[in-house]
């Protein structure tokens, strides 16, 4: 990707998945859950103290009621006041938020980054990070605010300084909070001040919330008031699976891999032994591989197309307790304290051993299994990873 100028950047919608699968007509965005997260870490200790920057953070207005976005609209284009407008006069919904959405470098990976109004964005994130003034504040300032995972296991500290924009323009900007923010792909956010500074384009995207609406038919809706060129993609809640231990997902049909499979997966994801973590990676051209990446690719030597990140991959079969885990079972941890969902994933081996791509400055290895924030196994379905894949 490349920028012309600090004032206009190439006009990617954000994420490639989002373009082909909105093409294809079976977008898969995932919005995370809007609960509490089960970690005992309170979100202000993953914001960055504000005095060391030489900035006076914005105020910011308290937190309302929480919304939770269904769709998610974008264009290479900023999309019109008058059809924002149209948009909000569809039936059935009830909000709608304008946002600034491209791909972008931060810290030397390619991400989906958001610029938004922190004020009225804030209500449309998970809980913990919804909640938090501080780190409304700092984005407000001009801080970046970049998912947990990409800044925990991806090695970018917090209140540092980093990089973002293209190839040929970046912006310093300070790393003001590890907050995920609900909305899959979306690994980083801005102000809008902060997204015009870097060239982002603006106002080219919007996140609409429509309670007790078929998405469906709210995408065709949508369709026929947005400029030719908006593409929609829903926004699946990853609680659309059972969460109770040994239950089945409704839309699953009864098959699991087979016994070669399990053990074409098990072998490729043992090829990787050695290769280092690389926040991102999910093959050997990115030089190596992060947790989700390496179950993606060695079931793919299956012949099994599994979804990319490990909060969608937990809901690829049945979730099972760890006492009753087989071989070429997923394992899951929720370690993530800034929202309430799956944020680590490995392959189980057998006699409590697991093949693992743990985190920056480690090599993809051979772990003990441990239960520190263990969510439970999950028995592929490979038809239902399909699925939550964007189909095969």
């Amino acid at each position: 990707m490349r920028w012309p100028s600090r004032r206009r950047m190439l006009p990617t919608v954000i994420g490639i998945s989002l373009v082909t699968t909105v093409v294809a007509d079976i977008a898969v965005v995932m919005v995370r859950d809007q609960g509490a997260s089960p970690a005992t870490q309170g979100a202000e200790r993953l914001v960055a103290a504000a005095e060391t920057t030489g900035y006076a953070p914005s105020a910011v207005s308290p937190l309302r009621k929480a919304v939770i976005p269904h769709v998610l609209a974008a264009s290479a284009q900023t999309i019109p006041a008058a059809s924002v407008e149209a948009a909000r006069h569809v039936k059935g919904v009830k909000s709608v938020e304008v946002v600034d959405a491209a791909r972008a470098l931060v810290a030397g990976k390619r991400v989906g980054v958001m610029g938004v109004e922190p004020s009225t964005f804030r209500a449309y994130t998970p809980e913990a990070s919804a909640k938090s003034d501080a780190l409304w504040r700092n984005i407000s300032g001009g801080d970046v605010a970049i998912s947990f995972t990409m800044g925990k296991d991806g090695g970018v500290p917090l209140a540092s300084w980093t990089q973002i924009g293209g190839t040929e323009h970046k912006t310093a900007v300070r790393v003001g909070a590890y907050a995920t923010m609900g909305i899959g792909q979306v690994d980083a956010v801005v102000s809008h001040t902060t997204a015009h500074a870097i060239g982002m384009p603006s106002g080219n995207a919007l996140l609409v919330s429509a309670p007790h609406t078929n998405v469906t038919k709210l995408r065709k809706a949508l369709a026929q008031v947005l400029p030719h060129g908006v593409k929609t993609a829903a926004l699946e809640s990853r609680y659309d699976g059972t969460t109770t231990p040994g239950g089945a997902p409704s839309s699953a049909t009864g098959r699991v891999m087979t016994a070669p499979e399990v053990n074409t997966a098990i072998r490729a994801a043992e090829s990787k032994i050695g290769m280092p973590y690389v926040w991102g990676g999910e093959s050997d051209r990115e030089g190596g591989y992060d947790c989700s990446g390496l179950v993606q690719w060695a079931f793919a030597r299956a012949g099994i197309k599994m979804p990319r990140t490990a909060d969608i991959q937990a809901f690829t079969g049945w979730r099972l307790p760890y006492s009753k885990a087989q071989p070429g079972d997923l394992l899951t941890w929720k370690n993530d304290p800034t929202f309430n969902g799956v944020s680590h994933i490995a392959i189980y081996l057998g006699n409590n051993k697991m093949v693992v791509a743990p985190h920056t400055g480690t090599d993809v290895q051979i772990q003990t299994v441990y239960m520190t924030n263990f969510w439970g196994a999950i028995r592929v379905n490979p038809q239902l990873a399909a699925q939550k894949a964007g189909g095969a």
